[in-house]
Order: structure tokens, then sequence, then C-alpha cells
């Protein structure tokens, strides 16, 4: 007897239930989800208090989404709708490519939950913004002359991801705080001084951070710095 196969793990591989309730859509569940993540983390965010929420049973929402992580299957999907690129045929790639890095990580940053649930939700890369994301992100890089295209993104999300989790964490302990990101800093510079005397260079670093009035700019600086080094080596597998 043949064993029984499992389902492939995955929102967009089953069929969608009718609603039981006209007014509680899987749509409108997703949004409230994203709500709930953007103000309270991946911890505090449960089925039971979704549908308190929506003034709904669990049973309801249960009819929409199957579980947990489908839901956030679905919360990731519909964030990257929001993510916006330049055109295919952009005549400056790297310009372009800028631009979609950046776009990417404002994304990430404004929901700080994504970068640490993208290797986590399932087959995501089924989900039609994603889909569409994926599509037109090769086309720009194929556009662009790289003959492995796919590389290249990886690449680039790669860092934009890695580079948007650390930030996006340091933001939500400086927003637990209460504080504004310069309060917390000059909050936190005189332990961290202390902690570096007798290193010449971290306590160089730490002084220079402590006199940069503009803790946003100094972030905004830092990945721009990272990202054309990744740039930079890219270009160098651009046929010439």
């Amino acid at each position: 007897m043949a064993a029984e196969t499992n389902p492939i793990p995955s929102v967009w591989a089953r069929r969608q239930r009718e609603p039981d309730q006209p007014a509680l859509s899987r749509a409108a569940i997703v949004r409230e989800a994203i709500t709930m993540l953007d103000a309270e983390g991946i911890e505090a965010l449960s089925m039971r208090k979704l549908a308190a929420r929506l003034n709904a049973g669990a049973t309801s929402l249960y009819r929409h989404v199957a579980t947990k992580d489908e839901l956030m299957e679905l919360a990731v999907d519909e964030v990257f709708g929001e993510i916006t690129l330049p055109p295919a045929d952009s005549p400056d790639w790297r310009t372009a490519a800028t631009e979609a890095a950046g776009a990417f990580r404002a994304t990430a940053l404004r929901h700080p939950w994504l970068s640490s649930v993208l290797g986590q939700a399932g087959l995501a890369y089924l989900g039609p913004n994603l889909m569409s994301y994926g599509e037109r992100l090769t086309a720009f890089f194929a556009s662009a002359g790289f003959p492995e295209p796919a590389r290249a993104i990886d690449t680039v999300i790669s860092y934009v991801v890695g580079m948007s989790t650390t930030e996006a964490a340091w933001l939500t302990t400086v927003a637990r705080a209460g504080e504004s990101e310069a309060e917390f800093i000059a909050r936190l510079m005189p332990a961290a001084q202390e902690a570096t005397a007798g290193f010449d260079h971290l306590t160089d670093a730490y002084t220079a951070a402590a006199a940069d009035p503009d803790p946003a700019a100094v972030r905004d600086a830092k990945f721009a710095y990272g990202l054309d080094v990744v740039l930079d080596g890219l270009a160098l597998r651009l046929p010439r």
C-alpha cells in the first residue's frame, strides 16, 4: 500500500474555503495580522488574539487560514506588494539596483518582523506578490547583462536582509525604551566608552558615534557603504 503523501506546506498550495462570515475575508485577516505584527512583534501574534481583534471566533479564522505559519506566509506576501522597483530597462543598472535595495530596506524597517521570518515563511515564494517581485527583479538584472541574474539577486537581497534584520532589531530595542534614537545612544554612551577603554580603535569608533547628532544618517551611510561594496563586486561579473 502506497504511503500517504503529506500536502505541500503552503497556503498557496490548497484551495481557499468559502467564507462563513461575509464581513470576514482573508484579506481583512491578513491586514489586521500585519498591524499586530508591526505593533507587537511575532511573539504577540496568535490566532486567538487576532480573532478577538476582528470580533470573530477562532474557528471562523481557521476557515480562511489553517495555521499561524500560513498566516505568516500571507503576511510576508502582502508586505512584498509594497516594495517598488525601477523599470527593467533602466539605463543605469547600478543606480536602479541601489533604488531597489533601498526600497526593500525601507519596507523591512516599516515592518521590523519581516526580515527575520523570510526563511521561515513556508513556500512563501509561491505568493503572487513575491512571484511578481522576483520576476521583475530578474528581468531587471537580466536586462543589465548579468549572465546569472538569480545569483546577482541573491547577493543583493542577502546583504539587504542581513543589514535590515540587525537594524530593525536595534530600532525595536530603542522603541521599547520609549526614547528617541539619539536619546538612547546618549544614555548608552558612557557605559560603552567605559567598556572600550584600552581598545584604541573601538574607542575612536564610539567617540565618533557619540559626536554625530543624527543616528539615522549614520545608519543610512553605513548601509550605502556596504551596498556600494556589494555592487562593486557584482560589476566585475558583467561581460566586458
